[in-house]
């Protein structure tokens, strides 16, 4: 089945509201082309479920700066200012998750998990809210899985039916997020024809990728 499709056609499914995954570290392994067509969308009050916001003019930081998103939910936003302010002022809600434990939940999401049971966090704020386990005499933290009504990736090479390699540290979260979303969209670097990718490359295979677009 070839999945190839525009980056018009596969970001025209994506409306206000929504809950994105993105993959990429600090925009490393993100999805610029895609990014900016989002941008160029316009789509608003988006939950964007990623590992961080990156930075002002790189990355998901991007729609932070149009106004797009109101809900991160993220580990890290100390390189993009304007996720700090927004948060400040109450113009956008910010769950910070450590980042161990938010791959977790993603994962958990993924595979269809009622949750998982970390320590981290425990006896610190981090806990609030949140159910306790107790496990053999250790108490843990309940912490519940992530999923996305689409989950946008970045590989370095796929084919036509959605196999994906990745490279180096741009594999980071986009693994994980290739299995918590209802829809899931790649952008490769380099798209081939089916069969020119050695299948001990493949880390993400087809059958978890619904559209692929040329980046």
């Amino acid at each position: 089945m070839n999945k190839v499709r525009s980056i018009k056609e596969a970001v025209a499914q994506v409306k206000s509201g929504m809950t994105l995954m993105i993959g990429g570290f600090l925009a490393c392994g993100t999805p610029e082309h895609i990014v900016d067509e989002l941008v160029e969308k316009g789509v608003r009050d988006l939950t964007i479920v990623a590992n961080d916001t990156a930075f002002p003019d790189r990355g998901i930081g991007k729609l932070v700066v149009n106004n797009q998103v109101k809900h991160v939910i993220a580990s890290h936003i100390g390189t993009n200012p304007v996720t700090g302010k927004k948060m400040i002022a109450g113009e956008m809600k910010v769950d910070l998750v450590p980042q161990g434990t938010l791959a977790e939940r993603i994962r958990a999401g993924g595979a269809g998990l009622g949750g998982i049971l970390t320590p981290t966090g425990l006896g610190t704020v981090a806990e609030e809210g949140k159910e306790k386990v107790v496990v053999n005499g250790n108490e843990y933290l309940l912490e519940t899985p992530l999923k996305a009504d689409i989950a946008f990736l970045l590989a370095h090479k796929g084919d036509e039916s959605g196999n994906l390699v990745y490279r180096r540290a741009a594999r980071n979260f986009n693994p994980l997020m290739a299995m918590a979303a209802d829809l899931v969209v790649a952008e490769v670097e380099e798209l081939v024809k089916v069969g020119e990718i050695d299948p001990d490359e493949v880390t993400t295979p087809g059958i978890f990728v619904d559209v692929v677009v040329k980046g």
